[in-house]
């Protein structure tokens, strides 16, 4: 059996963000490639994408959109480059 059939691919997407008064960072839709916009209804969890992808310094968002669970990540870019925090994907499964 072939274990990397469908293995996870990055694509890296446009994301609609907020910041409260804190700093933190609130995800709040999806810009897809093609132009469409998936609204995020809720941020169900937050962790160092660390804990999901030890090649990903960054963060895990577990979000809802569309009544679905979905991963978005925040790759953070390296601190030196000012003016670029970071840049946002999602998994896609690749055959």
């Amino acid at each position: 059996m072939d274990t990397n059939a469908c293995a996870p691919h990055r694509v890296y997407v446009k994301v609609v963000s907020l910041f409260d008064a804190i700093g933190y960072m609130q995800p709040c839709s999806i810009l897809w490639q093609d132009g469409r916009v998936f609204p995020i209804e809720e941020v169900l969890s937050f962790r160092p994408a660390s804990a999901m992808h030890s090649s990903c310094h960054g963060d895990c968002y577990t979000v809802r959109i569309r009544g679905e669970e979905k991963r978005l990540f925040f790759e953070r870019t390296d601190p030196r480059f000012t003016g670029c925090l970071g840049r946002w994907f999602v998994e896609k499964d690749v055959e």
